[in-house]
């Protein structure tokens, strides 16, 4: 093994939050190595948002987090909002816009947000360790030794872990950050797919395969969750199950087991406006419904429901009570998804360190002094719409501005 190299902090992991901690440490003028395994970095910026990365959302609050205690998120939020972030874009001159709902994306390309990172840790000194793997990570007194391929060696005081979860593991992501945290004895919650598409049993999702690529505004929450969020967003039809926006915001709060509701009238008072226009009409039942919704969203959910007959009645002869029930089984639609497309469809990872053993202020571990954990690999996790970006901004700011303030330390 040869000589260690010093380095005030050492990241581990080229992300968005290893980039963002990386720059902020070096800028306090520490002097900072980052270490990825991967020969293209940033991967997840590079393919979010469509390829334009939706950076950021003007308004994020730790509301807007899901994981054991969402609280714990707060204080990071707080101290660098989504305002800095988009002051550091203005800085490097990248044009953007916003969607909806305070989403905000590159006009041009995510390539944008990489190179303004990057430029970022060019500025800071930053030293780079990549395409690197990491065989083993050793507590040497106040010091952890980073030991490389190649028989090389890196020590530091401060050492962050920024290697993300287990989602889209074709782009690089491993449990690297979680075998960390086990080895010095940090819990680490279950992990799950989170923001990803639900599937359901091939026999029960018969009848609704056929409807794929078909797409409306919901309203969407998952049932048996403390705190499970209605989303008004869009549903999106596969031949395996749903997706959209509305599902892949519930798949964060959904679990195993459990069911969803979905309001396909997309919170229309529907029961009321159904009856009120029954008087004399002579249109067919599905005709009627056709209306309100895709009509082949509406004979499908007849047949699954077994009321395919009622589709070719006259609206006119159906009794109010029939119209009331379909209406009501329309805006509390309840079915249960068998499992989900998995990390491999799956945005980000829910689960992680457990934030009961980390600082808040710092994202430091309470009992490990110098060890830090930021970004996906933490117990934090975002909704769809540029709030995990600012999670990973947040946090990495938070631990890259105790690194740069903490007293020097001896080689």
């Amino acid at each position: 093994m040869k000589d260690a190299l010093f380095y005030d902090a050492i990241v581990i992991g080229a992300g968005a939050a290893g980039l963002m901690c990386a720059a902020v440490a070096s800028h306090g003028g520490k002097r900072v190595a980052l270490i990825d395994h991967s020969e293209k970095i940033a991967e997840k910026i590079r393919i979010s948002g469509g390829g334009r990365c939706n950076f950021t959302n003007r308004e994020v609050g730790y509301e807007n987090m899901v994981g054991e205690n969402p609280r714990f998120a707060r204080y990071a939020l707080t101290e660098y909002t989504p305002k800095h972030f988009i002051d550091l874009v203005k800085r490097h001159r990248i044009a953007f816009h916003e969607k909806h709902k305070g989403q905000l994306f590159c006009d041009d390309s995510a390539e944008d947000i990489i190179e303004m990172l990057l430029a970022e840790c060019a500025q800071g000194g930053v030293q780079w360790f990549r395409p690197c793997k990491v065989d083993s990570v050793l507590k040497r007194g106040e010091h952890y030794q980073v030991n490389l391929e190649a028989a090389q060696a890196l020590q530091t005081p401060h050492l962050v872990i920024a290697t993300g979860g287990l989602s889209i593991p074709k782009i690089g992501a491993t449990d690297f950050g979680y075998r960390i945290a086990r080895q010095f004895d940090l819990p680490v919650v279950a992990t799950r797919p989170a923001l990803v598409p639900l599937t359901f049993d091939a026999q029960q999702w018969q009848t609704f395969a056929g409807l794929s690529g078909l797409s409306l505004p919901v309203q969407a929450r998952a049932i048996g969750e403390k705190n499970s969020t209605v989303f008004n967003e869009d549903l999106l039809f596969t031949h395996r199950g749903l997706s959209g926006p509305a599902i892949l915001q519930i798949s964060s709060f959904w679990q195993a087991g459990q069911a969803i509701e979905l309001d396909l009238s997309g919170g229309q008072a529907l029961d009321t406006e159904l009856t009120q226009s029954k008087l004399g009409n002579k249109q067919q039942f599905a005709t009627v419904l056709g209306q309100y919704l895709p009509k082949r969203l509406v004979e499908g959910w007849l047949a699954a429901e077994g009321l395919d007959t009622l589709a070719a009645q006259k609206y006119a002869d159906t009794p109010d009570k029939t119209i009331k029930a379909l209406a009501q089984g329309l805006m509390r639609w309840q079915l249960q998804p068998t499992g989900s497309e998995g990390y491999k469809k799956a945005e980000v990872t829910r689960g992680g360190v457990d934030t009961r053993h980390l600082c808040q202020k710092s994202m430091q571990s309470k009992v490990h002094s110098g060890l830090y954990f930021i970004g996906e690999v933490v117990d934090i996790t975002g909704w769809l719409g540029g709030y995990n970006f600012q999670w990973a901004w947040a946090s990495a700011h938070a631990a890259g501005k105790a690194i740069s303030s903490s007293p020097p330390s001896a080689a």
